[in-house]
Formats: C-alpha cells, structure tokens, sequence
C-alpha cells in the first residue's frame, strides 16, 4: 500500500522519467525486504524522487546523503536504516570532517578563512630572517679566530718590546684600597677567581721581597708575579706608581713580562680589526674595550682584562 502514491506522483513529470526508472529499481530489493519497506514508508520514497538534484547524477555524495532517506541511496540500494541518533552522530562526523556543504558544487582547496588565517599569521615571519641573519653573523664572528701564524709572527717581533709611560694619552689609575673590580662577581668559574678576590693592598719593598720571588719596574710602575698573574706592587715604589689598569693581568705560567703579553694581545685585536689604538703594551681604555667586543663574539665572559680564556682563544695560552 505504501508503493502507489510513488507510482502515481512520478508519472506528473514528464521530465522526470529516469527518475521513475531508478524508483522502480529501489523497490526491488524493498519486495524482498518487506521489514525494510514498514521502515521507510512512503514519505520516504517521496523524498528520493523530489530531491533537485537527484536527476543531475551522482556528483554531490555530501548532499544525497543528507537529503534522501536513511534507508536508501540514490541507486535505491538498501544500507540499512540507522537511528536518529547515529544519523546526528554521522552528520557531526561529517562536520568533523570538515565536508562541504549541500550546495557546495566542489569541495574548495583553500577557503578564504584559511588564506585570511594565514595572512594574519604571516606578518612575524619578516622578524625571523632578520633573527637568523643576526645568528648567522653572530656565529660568523664567533667563527672569525686569529690566525696562528701571524699570532707567532708578531710575538716574535716583540719579544723585546718595553712599554712607555705615556699619562697624557693613558692616565693613571690611583690607589684605592677599597677597590672591586667592576661585574667580577658575576663572573662564574676558577678562572675568574683571582679577579673576583682581588684586593689593592700597600706594602713596601721588604714584604714584597719576603712573599714574591720576581718582582718588576714595567712600563712606570712595579708589578709582582704570582701563579700565572701580575700585579701592581702599590707601595713598592713610591715614585714610580704608573698603572693603566689595577687589576690581575694573566700571561700564563712562562711569567712573560705584562707589557710584552698586553702588546701582543693589541696587535692580534688591531690585525683582527677590533683595536683602532697604539700598541704600546698599556692596557688602557681602548684597550679593554677592544677586549670586550673581542670577548663577547668569541662567547667569552665579558672581563675587559686578559684573562686566561681570552689568552687562550688567541692562541697566546
């Protein structure tokens, strides 16, 4: 009884002929399937024949689905008929799915959301080249070491080197007992204790003569050596007191003398282009500064001295 409202509204349209064909064929399977046919009803079949885009073929599985019924595909082949609720659940999957929508002709490869998405997410991507040039010249300096045998070339040259007192273009420094060396507590590792510890102190020439074995007139003022370091001997000399820099001055363990080792140390920084002065083996201002660019492209603590890491990646160690 459910058959004959479909067999008397397909005949109407006459442009709907193959439609009927495809109607009949759905009813086949359906006398076999009398459960099948109590299930679906006539409102059912109903709604296969109306659908606008049932004579057009195939092209929009998305919107057959959701528009002929549970029960039947356009073939009219059977798939069963599922629950309300495993309906709602297969059209939430298909939103999951992201699936176009029925009057979508062709699923769209990019959606103007998704352009517009990448748009916005685009504009930080000019900070990023930027950086990485950064990095890249960063590494490069860190790369950039001087070069072994003019390092030797110029020791050899100054291996009698002797440095002037020159106060008018490098002033002195004068005694403070108490001094600190500026940042040094910040500065981690053994190597650096000697100028985290570091303490001006006076004394005339007999203690200096009881506690040191070597102690030196260089460069206008007297220095002591102890372990690897030169100091300025304040009070050994009254009249001669020049010191560009009171503070530690590591040569290594072959106790060179400081002005030899700070010269050397100039001309490298000069042949490498950080030092613009005069080597004059004084470890004056534009010195330490020279020291400072050096340390910080080699990834070195930032002392503005010489200190053993520094004389090491120059190749003086």
């Amino acid at each position: 009884m459910a058959q004959q409202p479909v067999e008397q509204q397909s005949p109407s349209k006459g442009k709907r002929a193959p439609e009927k064909a495809r109607t009949t064929e759905a009813q086949q399977p359906k006398g076999k399937q009398p459960g099948a046919m109590k299930e679906r009803g006539a409102t059912t079949e109903r709604g296969a024949t109306t659908e606008p885009g049932a004579g057009k073929g195939r092209k929009t599985p998305a919107s057959q689905e959701s528009a002929t019924a549970p029960g039947a595909n356009v073939s009219g082949q059977p798939v069963g008929a599922p629950t309300p609720g495993a309906k709602q659940q297969a059209q939430e999957r298909r939103k999951g799915m992201k699936t176009p929508p029925p009057s979508a002709k062709a699923p769209p490869k990019a959606t103007p959301a998704t352009a517009g998405a990448k748009a916005t997410a685009a504009p930080p991507a000019p900070a990023s080249p930027a950086g990485q040039q950064n990095a890249q010249a960063n590494v490069g300096a860190k790369a950039k070491k001087p070069d072994p045998q003019k390092v030797q070339q110029i020791k050899s040259q100054h291996a009698n080197f002797r440095a002037q007192p020159k106060p008018q273009q490098v002033p002195a420094v004068t005694f403070n007992q108490s001094r600190r060396i500026e940042g040094s507590e910040r500065w981690e590792g053994p190597q650096y204790e000697v100028f985290r510890s570091y303490r001006p102190e006076r004394h005339d020439q007999g203690w200096y003569r009881s506690h040191y074995n070597r102690v030196e007139l260089i460069g206008g003022g007297y220095y002591f050596w102890n372990n690897g370091y030169w100091y300025p001997a304040w009070g050994y000399d009254p009249s001669a007191e020049y010191y560009a820099y009171d503070g530690p001055i590591y040569v290594g363990h072959r106790a060179e003398p400081p002005d030899k080792v700070i010269a050397d140390v100039q001309a490298v920084l000069q042949e490498m282009g950080y030092y613009r002065g005069e080597v004059d083996g004084l470890l004056g201002p534009l010195t330490r500064e020279a020291l400072t660019a050096y340390q910080a492209d080699q990834g070195l603590t930032t002392t503005a001295a010489i200190d053993q890491p520094t004389l090491d990646s120059l190749g003086m160690g």
